[in-house]
């Protein structure tokens, strides 16, 4: 039998922000969570424009990104990826908040470490579709700087003025959660003194369509863990956080603290879940045991909570076998749609915020649970103190991460 991990030092979170379709920043999501605004509409997203193919399902589009391109000594990164970045960046005092680390401990000691699964695809797509009479793409496309994966991180590091190692993770809906747990990493060994980890996703016609063509959009806003749920929501959107070693002036500015993560890989299938959640709850119990918790500990979980029938049901099967009936948990992609490559990064500042302010979130559009499904899952925001919280991210291929934080005073 597989050992537990050993235990971590706590990583203090200095900054974090999030934009989704429920608006730009920290304050709009906040309030979203405990009013019951959701940020989904019927989509009219066209991918392919002149095409007038628009999907009958709904999606979290971020409204105003024409008002936010990339600065102009970064016009090579111009694509809708890196405007959400650039409107992330810019919430929440977050960009300030690194040139203060970038000024402690120096350029070159601050990474950046990014999920995603689209990075600038769409940008690509109509690329291709200017193709010229011999099938050669248009000279003014620039791959690696908007198609190329890397490009998320690439561009946060040339955004920030930062000479740390930048790289990209992409584990499909896995991806931002595993940004931290790599973040974490190389602070532990030294590497650096602090890393902006995160994740950004942006509508495409590839994802769009692609899962249409697996028949998991849903024709109405998701319904995660309900009897009659019937696909995901696919949403576009940011999530960041800057990690930072301990020193004696961090407390100070400590949010809330990264206290533990866990990562498995069950390869059941290229799609598909395991039927019992083994990847799951491989990840979750590695998190509490790098964070040195039991499942009792954990106030506030939230979800993966996809909306998919198989989905659900296998994450529900593991949080069961976890932590029981008792968990105060939800999944919030009713708010923003699936974030795919942002997803684990935007929840874990929803886990964060849970405990800033003292509630766990509810989820929204459940009416009817499903009782094959989590026990414990939230309809409604419940108001209590919560000292840690963990989120779950797990994609395409069995790729699984758990996250948990602590309050900073822990």
């Amino acid at each position: 039998m597989t050992q537990p991990p050993s235990r971590i030092e706590p990583i203090a979170v200095t900054a974090r922000t999030a934009t989704t379709a429920v608006g730009p920043g920290t304050g709009p999501l906040l309030a979203a969570l405990r009013t019951g605004r959701g940020g989904l509409r019927p989509c009219a997203f066209d991918a392919y424009p002149g095409t007038r193919h628009v999907l009958p399902t709904w999606i979290g589009e971020i409204d105003g990104l024409d008002a936010w391109p990339v600065p102009d000594a970064l016009a090579a990164f111009e694509c809708r990826n890196n405007r959400i970045l650039e409107l992330a960046l810019a919430q929440d005092g977050f960009a300030d908040a690194v040139a203060r680390a970038r000024a402690r401990h120096g350029a070159a000691r601050v990474a950046v470490v990014m999920g995603t699964s689209t990075a600038g695809l769409l940008q690509g797509e109509h690329a291709y579709a200017r193709r010229d009479g011999e099938a050669r793409l248009p000279a003014d496309f620039r791959y690696m700087e908007t198609l190329n994966a890397a490009s998320t991180a690439r561009y946060v590091s040339a955004r920030l003025g930062l000479e740390g190692p930048a790289w990209c993770v992409s584990t499909a809906c896995s991806s931002g959660a595993k940004a931290f747990a790599a973040g974490e990493r190389m602070l532990r060994v030294g590497l650096v003194d602090a890393v902006v980890v995160g994740g950004c996703d942006s509508l495409c016609g590839t994802t769009l369509h692609g899962f249409d063509a697996l028949q998991l959009l849903s024709d109405s806003p998701c319904r995660p863990f309900d009897a009659s749920r019937s696909g995901i929501s696919i949403g576009e959107g940011a999530g960041l956080a800057l990690l930072e070693r301990g020193g004696p002036d961090t407390a100070a500015r400590t949010l809330v603290r990264l206290v533990g993560y866990g990562e498995s890989s069950d390869a059941h299938h290229m799609s598909a879940p395991h039927p019992d959640g083994a990847g799951a709850e491989r990840a979750m119990r590695d998190a509490l045991a790098r964070a040195g918790l039991v499942a009792g500990d954990v106030a506030y979980l939230n979800l993966h909570g996809t909306a998919t029938p198989s989905n659900d049901a296998a994450e529900g099967r593991a949080v069961r076998a976890v932590f029981g009936d008792r968990a105060f948990a939800s999944s919030t992609k009713g708010w923003t749609g699936h974030l795919l490559g942002a997803a684990g990064a935007v929840e874990a500042v929803i886990g964060m915020l849970a405990i800033e302010h003292g509630f766990a979130p509810g989820t929204l559009n459940l009416r009817d649970p499903d009782p094959a499904c989590a026990g414990a899952v939230l309809a409604d925001a419940v108001e209590r103190p919560v000292p840690v919280a963990m989120s779950n991210s797990f994609g395409f291929g069995g790729s699984n991460c758990s996250l948990a934080f602590a309050a900073a005073a822990r």
